[in-house]
C-alpha cells in the first residue's frame, strides 16, 4: 500500500508542470471580442434578404475587416435614427450601412474613415412629350440665347448692310429698301449661324476685313450656342422644370428621415416631407404624393436601375446635378479601443482587387 501511495505522488509531481503549461496556454489563449453591429437596409451597400442574411458593399467590407481582426459579430436591424442613438449610447459598437460622414453626427460618436465618396441627388418622374416641348418653349436660359443670337445677326446684318447694299446686287437684289434690310438680317443670321460667307461674296475691302476677323469669332461664338442648345435641348427632354436644388422650394420635395438629405433640405428652407427609408421615398415620387426626392446618388440610382429591370419605376430618373458631396463611413462607439485597428483593416481592404470588383459589379452600367 505504501508503495502505491509513494508512487501517486510522484507521478503527481511529474504531471504537475505538464498541467501548470495547459493551463498557461489556455489562458494565453486570447478571446475573440463579440462586437454589436447594428445596420438598415440600403443597397448596395447593405442589402438585407428575406431569409434574415445581408449582402452588399458595406457588409462586403465589414466581413473583411472581421476576419483580419477575429471579430465575432452579430447584426441587428435598426432604422437610421435608431442605429445612430444605438452607437451614441454604445448599445451597439457599429452602425454599418451608406452613412454619411457629418460635423452634426460627429458630435455624438466617431466614424471610421471614408470608404466611399458619392453626393445629393434629385430624383423626378417624368412627364409627357407635350410637357417637354413645354419646357424647351419657356426655359428662360433658351429664351436668353436665342435672344443673343438674334441680336447678333441684326448687327452683322446692319454692319453689312451699311457697307454692302449700294454695290452688292448679288446679296442685296431686291429694290425695295424694307425687303433689303429684312436680306441683310438673313446674311447676318446665316452669318452667326452657319458661319462666315465666302471672302469673295463682298465687294468692299471693309466688309472683307470683318468678315476675315468674324470668321475666327464666329467659329467659337458657333461652338459655345451649339453647345448651349444642346443641353437645354437635353434638360428640356427629361420633362423637368427642375435645373438645381433652389427650384425646389416651390414644390413637393421628399426626403429620408434624419438624413443629410433631409439636413441639408432644412438648412436651405424647404420644406419638406420625410420618409422612413428610401423605398417608402421612391413610392410616393411615383405615386405623384411628392414631385421630387432628395436622396444620395449611388442609392438612387442603383435603386431605380434595379426597379426598371423588374418593370417598376419606368417613369423615374435622377437628374444629372451634382451637390452636396457624401463620404460613407462606419459609425463607431465615442473613443472605441477598436478604432485604430478597424481603421488599417479598412485601408487595407479598399486597395484590394475583390473590393474593385464589388464596386464594378454594384455600379457598373450594364
Amino acid at each position: 500500500m505504501m508503495i502505491k501511495i509513494k508512487t501517486s505522488k510522484r507521478l503527481f509531481f511529474l504531471l504537475l508542470p505538464v498541467l501548470f503549461l495547459c493551463q498557461s496556454a489556455f489562458a494565453a489563449t486570447p478571446v475573440k471580442p463579440t462586437i454589436q453591429v447594428g445596420s438598415y437596409h440600403c443597397p448596395p451597400f447593405v442589402i438585407k434578404h428575406d431569409d434574415g442574411t445581408y449582402s452588399g458593399l458595406s457588409i462586403l467590407l465589414w466581413e473583411r475587416i472581421a476576419e483580419q481582426l477575429g471579430f465575432q459579430y452579430s447584426i441587428k436591424d435598426l432604422g437610421l435614427k435608431e442605429l445612430l442613438q444605438a452607437v451614441s449610447t454604445q448599445e451597439i459598437n457599429i452602425g454599418i450601412s451608406c452613412l454619411s460622414i457629418t460635423s452634426e453626427r460627429e458630435l455624438i460618436l466617431d466614424f471610421s474613415h471614408s470608404f466611399y465618396e458619392t453626393h445629393l441627388a434629385i430624383a423626378v418622374k417624368k412627364q409627357g412629350y407635350l410637357a417637354s416641348v413645354k419646357n424647351i418653349a419657356t426655359n428662360k436660359h433658351l429664351l436668353t440665347v436665342l435672344g443673343f443670337v438674334f441680336a447678333a445677326a441684326a448687327i452683322v446684318g446692319a454692319v453689312y448692310y451699311l457697307l454692302e447694299h449700294k454695290v452688292n446686287e448679288k446679296l442685296y437684289s431686291k429694290s425695295s429698301r424694307r425687303v433689303r434690310l429684312i436680306e441683310g438680317f438673313i446674311l447676318g443670321l446665316l452669318f452667326i449661324t452657319k458661319g462666315p460667307f465666302n471672302y469673295f461674296e463682298f465687294k468692299t475691302l471693309t466688309g472683307r476685313v470683318i468678315t476675315v476677323i468674324l470668321a475666327i469669332a464666329t467659329t467659337l461664338f458657333i461652338a459655345s450656342v451649339t453647345a448651349v442648345l444642346a443641353s437645354t435641348f437635353t434638360l428640356g427632354l427629361l420633362s423637368s422644370d427642375i435645373k438645381g436644388p433652389n427650384d425646389l422650394a416651390n414644390i413637393p420635395v421628399g426626403a429620408k428621415e434624419t438624413s443629410t438629405s433631409s439636413e441639408f433640405l432644412t438648412n436651405h428652407s424647404i420644406v419638406h416631407r420625410t420618409y422612413r427609408d428610401t423605398n417608402q421615398l421612391l413610392q410616393a415620387l411615383e405615386a405623384n404624393d411628392v414631385e421630387a426626392i432628395v436622396a444620395d446618388d449611388a442609392v438612387l440610382k442603383y435603386l431605380i436601375k434595379k426597379s426598371k429591370e423588374k418593370g417598376e419605376y419606368e417613369d423615374l430618373i435622377v437628374l444629372p446635378y451634382q451637390f452636396e458631396k457624401q463620404n460613407y463611413g462606419f459609425a463607431i462607439e465615442d473613443k472605441s479601443q477598436y478604432a485604430e485597428q478597424l481603421n488599417r483593416a479598412l485601408l487595407k481592404v479598399r486597395k484590394s482587387p475583390e473590393w474593385r470588383q464589388a464596386l464594378h459589379e454594384y455600379f457598373a452600367e450594364k
